[in-house]
């Protein structure tokens, strides 16, 4: 069973391979609160998860090392896992998705660990884990749903605990539940008034669904940016540890998700994946009061694939009024784009990207449809745009992010 005790064990234990990891102040995120982030996305392996993988291995026996390890993961999870077991020498067999990125893939691999992939999903992968630990003696580590793992996690309610000693509440990423169930069990035993809030992505709310209806459910699909903690049902042992322990549970969508990731780049020059970001973009949204508050985010991870940030980023750029899309209906003669850009150049704006389209079914025989990207400054900027546009008499069709 959990307790105290094994959260400081594993503590001691996680010093010659986890980092202690910085609390920052964010002011330029937040100036108006006091709020600051624990950056475990500068954790080795860039997430929390190896202080749990490596104090669960640390607790086998001499016998089951010799066997090996097997676990099932698509991202951090196995990256911790494969650094654990070339740290303490033990063999390490991850069982990825093949629809895996490539360089979460290469990643593991990296650590030392035989990859297999497995055809389909994560719960394929996730079978094909246990039954290879059944047929082999290797041991499973689970990904959140174990006592050991969870002390491993909990080590970083300590640290916080050290750092802002006034903390009134910490904000934590729910996936499995791994995570926040050791955090929460540390930080209550310690400091019983400090508020422990939990974020999960909208498209993924297995843990706050489970808790509202008092029992353990299976989400029929899950749907998010945010992948490190798209999960379909919580553990039974983090259900019963975060029905306790967590005082509220709130959702974000994946528009604020990609906001907070733009705004901590910006801002705290730190990157963020999905997952980590949720606590942040709960705190932007106005999802938790913040006010007279010491509050810490906890940022849980930072191994975003490189081709999605684009797109996160473009898509946090249009949630901030930043860059816009408009269509324009406009005669099919000379000099419209020319004045078309001209205005938008004298209110400020930049052209990034045009399309113009004679063959659409959509205007007259002697218009045409013209669609500019803009980078703007906020919305305010747009509305102002759009407004010097139709004065000049240019109809504006539509006008999306």
């Amino acid at each position: 069973m959990l307790n105290l005790d094994s959260i400081y064990k594993a503590s001691f234990v996680l010093k010659e391979v986890a980092r202690c990891t910085d609390l920052l102040r964010a002011p330029r995120m937040f100036p108006n609160d006091d709020v600051y982030i624990k950056t475990e996305n500068l954790q080795i392996t860039g997430s929390f998860k190896v202080r749990g993988a490596y104090y669960k291995m640390s607790t086998l026996s001499e016998e089951s090392k010799k066997k090996g390890v097997v676990a099932c993961s698509a991202g951090n999870h196995a990256q911790g896992v494969a650094l654990a077991a070339k740290r303490q020498n033990i063999d390490a067999l991850i069982c990825i998705p093949e629809g895996a990125p490539i360089s979460k893939v290469e990643a593991t691999r990296g650590y030392g660990a035989t990859v297999e992939l497995v055809p389909g999903v994560y719960d394929d992968a996730y079978q094909r884990a246990l039954t290879i630990a059944k047929e082999t003696g290797r041991t499973m580590i689970h990904p959140f749903d174990d006592d050991e793992v969870i002390a491993g996690q909990g080590t970083i309610g300590l640290e916080i605990l050290t750092q802002c000693p006034q903390v009134d509440q910490i904000i934590v990423p729910i996936g499995g539940g791994g995570l926040i169930s050791g955090l929460a069990y540390a930080v209550k035993a310690l400091k019983p008034d400090c508020k422990i809030i939990g974020v999960q992505a909208s498209g993924a709310p297995s843990m706050l669904q489970a808790i509202k209806d008092g029992k353990i459910e299976t989400l029929n699909n899950v749907n998010t940016i945010a992948d490190g903690i798209a999960v379909k049902r919580p553990g039974d042992n983090t259900f019963n540890y975060c029905s306790k322990y967590v005082d509220e549970i709130v959702t974000v969508t994946d528009d604020e998700i990609a906001n907070a990731i733009l705004t901590l780049m910006e801002k705290q020059k730190l990157i963020a994946e999905g997952a980590g970001a949720v606590p942040l973009a709960a705190a932007q949204s106005g999802k938790i009061d913040l006010k007279g508050k010491k509050t810490v985010c906890l940022v849980s991870g930072g191994n975003i694939d490189v081709k999605i940030l684009s797109r996160v980023i473009s898509r946090g750029l249009a949630m901030q009024g930043r860059s816009v899309s408009l269509t324009f209906e406009v005669q099919d003669k000379p000099y419209q784009l020319a004045d078309i850009s001209h205005i938008v150049a004298q209110e400020g704006a930049n052209v990034v990207s045009v399309l113009h389209d004679r063959e659409t079914a959509r205007s007259g025989i002697t218009k045409c449809l013209l669609n500019l990207g803009l980078e703007t400054r906020d919305f305010s900027h747009i509305h102002q745009v759009c407004e010097a546009l139709t004065k000049a008499g240019f109809i504006i069709l539509e006008k999306s992010k």
